[in-house]
């Protein structure tokens, strides 16, 4: 099974995911163990890589998926207490390291998005390319799924979920005709319907015509922007100073919260036309990367999947109120 595993799963960006927060998980010349926060462990991928190559590491890996932390627990079974899986979303962050570990961590690292297991299972709903129930739930025990998304929201609630979470144009249009076809319970009459309702000249660029449907109910089901939004700050107040955070998103809309977290981090919150900038107002965090760097061509050829990641990097300089007080207060007892 973790021979299999491995080859459903080959995790982007691995080797500049390694060298990007080996400084904080293993640095030369420091004793001591390191702990290193997957918190979106998938199929263990980069947890596998972070454990092999760094004797000393701790990985705790978080997924809200149960299958995804089956497979990626017999995958590490061999690195004994080295690993520990935690089923969470992983905006709980916080609550999982205080519990696991106790104390702030040296490296956080992300890898957005639907897993590979997940598009593989055509059963789950995610894949537009297969026929399966509307369902795409990153957690099978979560109450909401597809079809209940397409089925029972108003028509202007999806025109807004199309807008802002597929970044579709034609948003208006594919809503009318969901509403009309309804109930939908299949994964091809979605496509069919969305197929449907955009011009015959718009089909024939971009893909499949029913991809930013399908991203943009899947947000939805699963509150991956939501969820977003509240797991990096909570992150940022889990690494110690000095310890780093990587972070892999796959579309624009995961990108531009990921850009504005760490950018908040690195920018001076001090009045402009101060003599002296308080320490308080100074930076927390120094950006590793300039930009959002991607794969290279030959990644893209060898695995698809990272043909759209966006990583950025940022390393923690001093701690903040926040963070003392979550250094203080929830660790320190």
């Amino acid at each position: 099974m973790p021979d299999r595993t491995a080859a459903r799963h080959v995790p982007v960006l691995l080797e500049r995911c390694l060298e990007l927060l080996a400084p904080a998980v293993a640095p030369p010349g420091e004793a001591g163990e390191r702990v290193l926060v997957d918190m979106t462990l998938g199929l263990g991928g980069h947890a596998e890589a972070f454990l092999a190559r760094f004797p000393a590491l701790r990985v705790v890996g978080i997924d809200r998926d149960p299958e995804a932390l089956r497979l990626a627990r017999e995958r590490l079974a061999r690195f004994g207490d080295r690993f520990t899986a935690v089923q969470a979303v992983y905006d709980e962050v916080l609550d999982v390291v205080a519990d696991v570990v106790g104390g702030p961590v040296h490296g956080v690292l992300a890898d957005l998005g639907v897993s590979s297991m997940q598009l593989d299972e055509t059963e789950r709903g995610f894949a537009y390319a297969h026929d399966a129930p509307l369902d795409m739930r990153m957690d099978p025990t979560s109450p909401r799924t597809a079809a209940d998304v397409l089925n029972t929201y108003p028509e202007a609630d999806l025109v807004r979920i199309l807008r802002t979470y597929g970044e579709e144009r034609f948003a208006a249009r594919i809503a009318r005709a969901v509403v009309a076809a309804r109930p939908l319970t299949r994964t091809s009459e979605l496509v069919s319907v969305v197929r449907s309702a955009i011009p015959a000249a718009a089909r024939t660029t971009g893909g499949n015509p029913a991809k930013r449907t399908f991203q943009a109910v899947r947000i939805e089901v699963n509150d991956e922007l939501g969820t977003l939004e509240r797991a990096l700050p909570a992150a940022l107040e889990c690494v110690a100073v000095g310890g780093r955070i990587v972070v892999l998103a796959y579309h624009s809309l995961e990108d531009r919260l990921v850009k504005r977290a760490l950018a908040r981090g690195a920018t001076s919150s001090a009045p402009p036309g101060l003599p002296v900038e308080p320490e308080t107002h100074r930076p927390y965090l120094r950006l590793l990367t300039r930009g959002a760097e991607q794969a290279d061509e030959a990644e893209r050829a060898a695995n698809p999947r990272s043909s759209s990641v966006r990583l950025r990097a940022a390393e923690r300089t001093r701690p903040t109120p926040d963070h003392l007080r979550t250094v203080t207060g929830r660790w320190a007892a």
